[in-house]
């Protein structure tokens, strides 16, 4: 996954002599390919680069290599470069001189993913380097997270930040806002099934769907026990046959199942009951076959996570967001990669 990620990697001047961002495709051959699922959207977006930065910071913490280092405050560098003056980030680069994309849907400022995301990845590097202009990011753009509507996927992406703050040890006062935003989460439900948007009619879809477990840790740092029971009852209904399954279906994604182990960690590990660290397992495996074509997703040998499962085979693809959420849900291999292999930055 790392080796793949490092592949992808590329300096942008544009944001700094030592500012990089991550190419959203590859194909076959690893060869960049140019993101286009909405119209012609850009080579590089901070999307992919704030999830990645979040979770190298986790492999740094682990690690404390400095070419591990190197890379992270190299992506920090450029999802700093794309927040505006207004605190909002803008999604996408168009090419590698660094045109940004300001007007596009996937791409304009708003209160969206990218801004979201953004925020899981400036705070944790600040959080893990104590950069100043980290926490200046941050809370240019946590003013509009706290001040504006959001649907629950992207609220629940809020509320992990303030969770992550207040955890440690900052912005105890964010405690109002995460009470306000879960109350906005279990508000927004078909019966025991936590919902992605109040005008979502039909199931759920798994990618970007950690209600449950944002609602967790919630519940613990903010001592509401009943709240636990809540998430369990919509991971019962919503994630358990699905990981029971296979993940069925057509169009899955690595997205969808590390939001699913992101859910079942959780909820493991704040009951202790061991079928939700059974489901977890279960969900890993579909990387390495246990899912409905019943061959990896991830190539261990090449370091590589193929885009998902479609049209009954594995995608010869493997982009940032497959790679990143994969290093996500198998952190312990990310670590293990990152040890491993020599010098990328």
């Amino acid at each position: 996954m790392l080796r793949q990620l490092a592949k992808l990697t590329r300096p942008l001047d544009a944001a700094g002599s030592d500012a990089l961002a991550v190419a959203v495709y590859a194909d076959r051959v690893d060869e960049h390919v140019q993101a286009s699922e909405s119209g012609f959207e850009g080579v590089a977006c901070v999307d992919d680069a704030a999830r990645l930065l979040d979770v190298l910071c986790d492999v740094w913490t682990a690690t404390r290599l400095d070419w591990v280092e190197r890379w992270t405050r190299g992506l920090l560098e450029f999802v700093l470069w794309m927040q505006e003056p207004d605190g909002r980030w803008v999604n996408f680069v168009y090419d590698w001189e660094g045109r940004r994309n300001t007007a596009g849907i996937t791409s304009v400022t708003g209160e969206n993913f990218w801004h979201a995301r953004a925020l899981v990845g400036v705070s944790h590097a600040y959080l893990t380097f104590g950069d100043p202009r980290a926490e200046a990011a941050l809370h240019r753009g946590l003013d509009h997270a706290v001040g504006k509507p959001a649907p629950p996927d992207v609220r629940a992406l809020h509320v992990l930040t303030a969770h992550r703050l207040m955890a440690a040890g900052h912005a105890r006062t964010l405690s109002i806002a995460i009470r306000h935003w879960i109350e906005e989460l279990l508000a927004c439900r078909d019966g025991d099934v936590l919902k992605n948007s109040p005008f979502e009619r039909t199931t759920p879809h798994l990618w970007a769907h950690i209600q449950e477990g944002v609602i967790v840790e919630s519940a613990a740092l903010l001592e509401e026990p009943a709240w636990i029971e809540v998430a369990a009852a919509s991971a019962r209904a919503l994630i358990a046959p699905v990981v029971e399954r296979s993940f069925p279906g057509e169009g899955i994604t690595a997205y969808d199942v590390a939001s699913c182990v992101y859910v079942l960690d959780r909820l493991h590990g704040a009951t202790g009951d061991p079928s939700w660290g059974e489901l977890a397992a279960e969900a890993r495996a579909w990387f390495d076959g246990r899912n409905t074509v019943g061959a990896p997703v991830y190539d261990r040998d090449r370091g590589r996570v193929a885009d998902g499962i479609d049209d009954g085979r594995v995608s010869a693809n493997s982009g940032a967001e497959s790679n990143v959420m994969g290093a996500e849900a198998l952190f312990d291999a990310a670590v293990a990669c990152a040890r491993a292999m020599p010098p990328a930055f």
